[in-house]
């Protein structure tokens, strides 16, 4: 097949971030009051999520230097529920990947998937969180506010669904999936808030360079009306691609440390679930993923949202791990199998030749290293003609063809 020539372009975002994040943290602790906040000898419950959000590491292990400073105990509990295959060892090694161990951030982490009932919400579903935290003097919820993938409100992916859906486990997880994320998060978190020790809540909030722009500490009776309000800040700098219709899009690396659908459907524009309206643009007819992120384990949650995949991919999927995501989100169709081809090579020109009356060398191809990666651009001449002169646009070079290594795959150097 011949494939249209390809262009490396950058797409220029507004580049404020935070430069020294251990100051910024401690001053948000102080301006917080956090001395009033946490008595010597109490144990602290630090609760951390799965996501590769930047610098946590350093921030949980500033956190944890300021909580023994108070003269507390501090330990850290995995709030993913049911990521890392619904397992305690299986969460720790979650942590691992992202640099949170108790030798980085000078914290024992404790790991168990064992919970304790809090109460039901209206609607019926059981409200539990985790029994190590539970049973702590205080807790400490510590996560990134970005748009969810799978409804829109107030509050959607943060500080107050770490509480319930997080600290929940696998259980609370999937209560929370069975009785419909939206607004049962944010009752369960409510419920949560009033009977656990949640005593600070720490949001952050990324550019579109995936950079820590804003970290707020804030008290656990304002924690859902900040929520509300980084989640705008998070909206509005949300990177997008910069075309409503694309041909091919093909996705270098998948993963839950990138989003909780493996794949954005923020950016993709999919959904892939019946009982929720698609995402109205970008409008893609194709989209080719390339292999599973290391840190995922082999949880391919949102495999579903690609047509085809190379056998590389297959072959680094955990099915016990991500069916036990899958099933406990309720998301079956982004667990399903794609097509699998041989290689790269043979993934993309399957992916193209599926388009009707489609001319593979004037297709509107963008390659992207994965969904929260989206400054640096390789795209074809059919989209380089429609966005060269957009004043957020750089061109970066004269372009180049399309090649494989010997066995038919991109290597890791061209991305």
């Amino acid at each position: 097949m011949r494939y249209p020539r390809i262009y490396n372009v950058r797409q220029v975002f507004p580049q404020d971030k935070i430069c020294d994040i251990a100051g910024e943290l401690s001053t948000q602790l102080e301006e917080v009051g956090v001395r009033s906040i946490f008595s010597p000898g109490e144990r602290v419950a630090v609760a951390v999520g799965s996501r590769g959000i930047a610098n946590i590491s350093k921030i949980i292990s500033v956190l944890v230097e300021k909580l023994k400073v108070l003269g507390t105990n501090p330990f850290i509990v995995p709030a993913m529920g049911s990521h890392g295959g619904a397992t305690a060892q299986g969460q720790v090694e979650v942590l691992a990947s992202l640099g949170i161990t108790e030798g980085t951030v000078g914290a024992p982490i404790v790991s168990d998937m064992e919970v304790v009932e809090l109460g039901k919400t209206g609607s019926g579903a059981t409200v539990y969180m985790d029994k190590n935290a539970w049973s702590a003097d205080a807790i400490v919820v510590v996560n990134r506010v970005k748009p969810h993938t799978r409804f829109k409100a107030e509050n959607e992916s943060g500080l107050m669904k770490m509480v319930s859906v997080g600290l929940g486990k696998h259980k609370g997880c999937s209560q929370m999936h069975a009785y419909g994320l939206f607004p049962t998060v944010v009752e369960a978190a409510r419920l949560a808030l009033s009977k656990a020790p949640i005593r600070l809540g720490i949001g952050i909030v990324e550019n579109s360079y995936d950079e820590t722009v804003k970290i707020v500490a804030v008290k656990k009776e304002d924690l859902e009306a900040v929520d509300a309000q980084l989640l705008k800040l998070a909206k509005k700098l949300m990177p997008s691609l910069p075309v409503e219709d694309i041909d091919l899009l093909v996705v270098k690396e998948i993963g839950k440390n990138i989003s909780g659908t493996g794949m954005d459907v923020n950016v993709l524009g999919r959904v892939t679930q019946p009982i929720t309206n698609e995402v109205d643009t970008p409008r893609i007819k194709r989209i080719v993923a390339l292999e599973i992120t290391e840190a995922s384990h082999g949880n391919a949650l949102g495999m579903g949202l690609a047509d085809v995949v190379p056998r590389r991919f297959a072959d680094q999927i955990d099915f016990e791990a991500t069916y036990a995501n899958v099933l406990a989100a309720g998301v079956l169709d982004r667990g399903k199998m794609p097509v699998v081809c041989k290689n790269d090579q043979e993934a993309i020109t399957a992916a193209l030749k599926s388009i009707e009356r489609l001319e593979p060398p004037k297709a509107r191809l963008i390659f992207i290293r994965n969904t929260l990666e989206l400054s640096h651009l390789k795209v074809s001449e059919s989209i380089l003609a429609e966005i060269r002169n957009l004043p957020f646009i750089e061109v970066l070079d004269d372009g180049f063809d399309l090649g494989f290594d010997e066995h038919g795959n991109i290597a890791d150097k061209w991305w």
